[in-house]
């Protein structure tokens, strides 16, 4: 494996990725590690903790508020994939690439990555899109897996021990996005280099009237059955809007109240008591699980995504 000082690399969109089926295992030229030694990266970021899923909702809202990502999901014409028309599969393939990329072999790996590949495949801009995008951008990649990263700093600060995010733990953290076409050398070197790569995109961006209706769709739960949304919709808008870092929170124009602060907290204090006395299967519940998932669907040739 590769032991040259990571730096970071301009990367440019081939024009294959273009083509009906791009190369899923591909790798920009100015990367210095092989495929092979990016699967059999140290993936463990500690413990997956199952709880953390409640902050999904949050997570998928800061991928896409940047505009590129936001339009490459509402533009997308992979229907299997809309979490508007399928949302138990859709859950269940996100919370997936993150077990098998944390918690998956180098086979594993691999297998997803040529999964969603085809997937991505279709999800690239028109001339009518107000933003250019292209799923196989590794430059979008690298910050959906900024986002999972700052998502699991998150939940080890409100449901885990903050002294598990160390130095060892974030360059783990690399996987989220090798797993897919980002290169390792791409990954900001340091935990510094991190925040100031997160804060500087942050502030970069803008979410647009139509990708901030998508986003509060999807606060509001709008993706569940009518029932869901009856009993349970003001429980998921408070979490998901509690999960949400202040300034996502500004740039969506969302006022978190200060009773909903206080009912998020005893309900993150309470969580937090509960699941750390359980075993660690069910601490990791439904992630264990949905990489069994995965790998039953390898054994038996069905599809992953």
């Amino acid at each position: 494996m590769s032991t040259e000082p990571i730096v970071d690399v301009e990367v440019e969109v081939p024009a294959a990725h273009s083509a009906t089926a791009p190369d899923t295992e591909y790798l920009p030229p100015a990367a210095r590690m092989t495929r092979g030694e990016l699967d059999a990266l140290p993936s463990r970021m500690n413990e997956m903790k199952g709880i953390s899923a409640l902050a999904g909702p949050a997570n998928v809202i800061m991928q896409l508020a940047m505009p590129a990502v936001g339009y490459g999901v509402y533009e997308s014409r992979v229907d299997s994939g809309n979490l508007f028309k399928h949302p138990i599969k859709r859950t269940r393939t996100t919370l997936s690439y993150l077990a098998v990329a944390v918690m998956g072999s180098p086979a594993d790996r691999k297998a997803y990555r040529k999964a969603v590949g085809k997937a991505h495949a279709k999800v690239r801009s028109s001339a009518d899109s107000p933003v250019k995008y292209n799923a196989f951008d590794p430059q979008l990649q690298l910050w959906v897996a900024a986002c999972l990263y700052k998502g699991w700093e998150d939940m080890q600060r409100i449901y885990g021990d903050p002294a598990d995010i160390t130095d060892e733990a974030y360059q783990n953290g690399a996987v989220l996005g090798t797993t897919l076409q980002v290169p390792r050398e791409m990954w900001p070197a340091t935990r510094a280099d991190f925040e100031t790569y997160w804060n500087e995109t942050v502030e970069s961006f803008e979410i647009d009237p139509v990708i901030r209706e998508h986003l509060m769709s999807i606060t509001r739960a709008e993706f569940m059955p009518r029932w869901f949304s009856v009993l349970v919709g003001w429980w998921f808008e408070l979490l998901t809007i509690g999960f949400l870092p202040q300034n996502f929170r500004d740039k969506m124009g969302l006022e978190f109240k200060p009773w909903q602060r206080v009912v998020f907290d005893t309900h993150n204090k309470v969580v937090r008591a509960i699941c750390n006395r359980l075993p660690k299967p069910m601490r990791e519940f439904p992630f264990n699980l949905l990489l069994w998932d995965v790998r039953f669907r390898i054994r038996t040739k069905r599809p992953l995504v």
